[in-house]
């Protein structure tokens, strides 16, 4: 079951969304059929990345994802898919990174529940 978010927290995600570009979860696995270079960033929690993933991700979650991100991806070029739980927080983690001079950074709506629910491959080793 999908989680219910607080008006004022879909208030400020939908504020950002005009200002990112945003993906569908086919749109990730066409990319990644097509042998297409991008990093995949889960900005989950650490537990949630610790229960299942999509195969390759990596995790930079959201509460420091604005600290670390120019020690992990220094180059604010390197394209960037970001997911969640749904698409929200992954929303506004594509916000800050554009601020922050990232120009090649897109969120996947639907996130790791859709993914899921799609029936497409999860990576549940330990993380």
């Amino acid at each position: 079951m999908a989680k219910s978010h607080g008006v004022q927290f879909v208030n400020i995600v939908d504020s950002v969304r005009p200002l990112i570009k945003e993906c569908t979860i086919p749109d990730v696995v066409r990319r990644q059929a097509l042998g297409d270079s991008f990093v995949l960033i889960d900005v989950r929690e650490e537990s949630e990345f610790g229960a299942g993933r999509i195969p390759g991700a990596k995790h930079i979650g959201k509460g420091v994802i604005e600290r670390d991100i120019e020690e992990i991806i220094p180059d604010p070029a390197t394209p960037l898919v970001l997911y969640c739980g749904g698409g929200y927080r992954s929303a506004l983690a594509a916000h800050n990174l554009q601020l922050m001079g990232y120009t090649n950074v897109v969120s996947m709506d639907g996130g790791f529940r859709g993914w899921k629910e799609s029936g497409l491959e999860i990576d549940s080793s330990p993380g």
